[in-house]
């Protein structure tokens, strides 16, 4: 079923686009940080759809992702399961590898552990504010039927579902809103054969080196 009952359409603002939040790689799309608010409240069935922010000029208020929840799982649960290995960060390895989103795990003393990733410090310790926040929801977001855009990120009629603002999230009830089923029906129509692939590179995946503080917004 492509619409479930009961479920809702997540709009949001993609701040920075790196392919690590969301994570488009290895068969799977996951949110995995960033956005704990969605990551809390969204349940399996709901979509969510990323769009460009003011940042992202190419693609700014455009399509880059929309992808339905298929499971949502802990932490400690994305880090043991086998299916996501590939998904934990190389920062030696390829762009891919560098920009994994598998990061957080908690040791013995229930202690959160951040390996080094993109939300850690410059050598590689741990950022306690990305840390703080990301762990603030202990939910990782993951899709098996999405459609990732990237630097070729799509037009959508955001009028139509009042989603005005390019910060924060919006969460739209999918039972009664026909403009949103409408635009989810159009892209699945329209990407069919595209799904559950990268269809383009991500918008700064030119910078997969770098790494971010949420507090401030620093790349370095």
């Amino acid at each position: 079923m492509l619409i479930d009952p009961n479920s809702h359409l997540y709009v949001y603002a993609i701040t920075r686009d790196f392919g690590f939040a969301p994570n488009p790689f290895h068969g799977s799309c996951t949110l995995a940080t960033c956005k704990p608010g969605i990551r809390k409240s969204a349940k399996v069935g709901d979509w969510i759809l990323g769009v460009g922010g003011a940042n992202l000029k190419s693609a700014k208020k455009k399509c880059i992702l929309l992808m339905k929840v298929s499971e949502k799982i802990s932490f400690n649960g994305y880090w043991e399961d086998t299916r996501f290995s590939l998904k934990k960060p190389a920062r030696n390895g390829s762009h891919v590898q560098i920009l994994g989103d598998n990061i957080y795990h908690q040791n013995e003393n229930n202690e959160w552990v951040q390996e080094d990733s993109h939300h850690s410090n410059a050598d590689g310790t741990f950022n306690m504010t990305n840390l703080e926040r990301d762990t603030s929801s202990n939910n990782v977001l993951i899709s098996d039927h999405f459609y990732y855009f990237g630097n070729k990120a799509i037009e959508v009629d955001l009028d139509s579902i009042e989603y005005h603002r390019i910060r924060n999230y919006k969460k739209i009830p999918l039972n009664s809103t026909i403009p949103a089923i409408d635009l989810i029906k159009k892209i699945e129509f329209d990407f069919r054969s595209d799904k559950n692939s990268v269809i383009s590179d991500p918008c700064n995946f030119s910078d997969f080196y770098k790494r971010v503080d949420q507090g401030t917004g620093e790349l370095y």
